[in-house]
């Protein structure tokens, strides 16, 4: 049987296996050891044990159970609703000015966290039901927040940005720096769009003639100050070269989980049970996934099937713009199905040699496949951000709820247009601050 026959045989039994609503990791793993014993026999299966313990043997993974444990301090306690109203009285002026306040409280939020489901859970029980108090379409209402969730995985420290390192051996420092400037031009995109239509519409968030004073401002930003500077210290002595990912993530999570307690109260054990088993679920679910990815991997490489795959586009002599779109696009179809964790892991191995022969940046790629990822958020049929805003507001169809994703969407293909003119957005930073590195 031919390398490419497997490939389609491998490729048709992973989509069913992943639709059918198997865990990932179960999923991944089991379609690994199957085609490793039925193409190379029952010896395959010596090294099995031992390339998955290879997939988690790498000191870098610890900064994933630290960051989640960052957001998961952060989520656990008001800082979401905090900053919010924080953001609400500075912003109110603006039309619009309370999902405007919504998209700046995800971008922050996304910043703490790094994890967009709770980015979009946080934001959304405080700011979706007061949006529809106040009289906003329900469409603008709940499409905002899953839009502005979606930051949680552009804008660092994102989890995706290291799972794409580690899947790609790329530097993290440069893929956290590399999401900061289009992390801010997609939210400048996403409040463009609001103001737009807002201001079409007619809405106000507040009667023309009120005024937060002076006081009511400054009095919402010292429960939130705390949590802005761990983030900014936290950037600062990972990107000044004093702590490695791993150990700048470790001192945050201490941080965050210290000023959680202290600023919000949460003495109860039950509330930091939670934190805990918050923290070791998700930890586990991404750890399982690299490792059964990386069992996946492997045997897509030793039946030849990743090199076939680079053979064959690499023959095909197309502009590299074509080769790009249709990566895109290949991403983009991926995402609907597949949970960005496993779409990352599986393909990066397989297009970063495709994308570095045809010299596009392996770090500007980085943010490309994110936002890709984003969109895979906001789009059914996965679409995990509609499904928890869903959940949020109840009354809301669901169907309404896409319809007002849809512009989102639209402006994160925007994003990715406009990076693939101006690539220095994202290598920009990482270049100035780390130097520029030779492709």
């Amino acid at each position: 049987m031919s390398p490419t026959t497997q490939g389609l045989i491998v490729l048709v039994v992973t989509l069913a296996v992943l639709l059918s609503g198997a865990p990932v990791a179960f999923g991944l793993g089991a379609v690994a050891l199957s085609f490793l014993v039925i193409f190379q026999g029952a010896d395959a299966l010596r090294v099995a044990a031992e390339t998955f313990y290879a997939g988690l043997n790498d000191f870098t993974l610890v900064s994933i159970p630290m960051f989640v444990l960052m957001g998961a301090a952060i989520g656990s306690s008001p800082a979401g609703k905090d900053l919010y109203e924080a953001l609400d009285r500075w912003l109110y002026r603006l039309p619009g000015g309370l999902v405007i306040s919504n998209l700046g409280a995800c971008a922050i939020f996304a910043a703490l966290t790094g994890s967009s489901p709770a980015c979009c859970a946080a934001i959304g029980k405080m700011g979706i039901p007061e949006m529809r108090s106040r009289g906003y379409p329900d469409d603008v209402a709940t499409g905002s927040i899953c839009a502005g969730g979606t930051l949680g995985i552009l804008i660092p420290p994102s989890i995706t940005f290291i799972l794409y390192g580690i899947a790609t051996e790329t530097s993290i420092g440069r893929l956290f720096l590399a999401g900061v400037l289009p992390g801010l031009m997609l939210t400048g995109l996403f409040m463009l769009w609001t103001l737009f239509i807002i201001w079409k519409r007619g809405f106000r968030s507040h009667a023309i003639d009120f005024r937060y004073s002076w006081k009511e401002k400054f009095q919402s930003i010292p429960k939130i100050a705390p949590f802005i500077a761990i983030i900014a210290g936290v950037m600062y002595v990972l990107y000044g070269g004093v702590a490695t990912p791993s150990e700048a993530a470790g001192v945050g999570a201490a941080l965050c989980v210290l000023l959680a307690v202290v600023i919000y109260k949460l003495w109860n054990p039950q509330d930091l049970w939670k934190i805990l088993r918050d923290t070791t679920r998700e930890s586990v679910m991404i750890l399982m996934i690299i490792a059964a990815a990386v069992l996946f991997g492997y045997m897509l490489t030793s039946l030849y099937l990743t090199q076939t795959l680079a053979q064959a586009i690499a023959d095909m002599h197309a502009n590299k713009w074509v080769l790009m779109f249709l990566i895109n696009v290949f991403l983009l179809v991926c995402g609907f199905f597949i949970p960005p964790a496993a779409i990352i892991l599986m393909t990066s191995p397989i297009l970063l040699p495709i994308i570095t022969t045809a010299g596009f940046d392996p770090v500007w790629f980085g943010v490309i496949m994110t936002i890709n990822m984003e969109v895979g958020l906001i789009h059914p049929p996965v679409g995990l951000n509609i499904y928890i805003v869903n959940a949020i507001a109840p009354d809301v169809p669901v169907e309404k709820v896409m319809w007002g994703t849809i512009p989102y969407v639209l402006c994160m293909f925007l994003a990715i247009i406009i990076l693939c003119f101006f690539p220095e957005i994202a290598t920009w930073l990482p270049d100035y601050l780390m130097g520029a590195t030779k492709h």
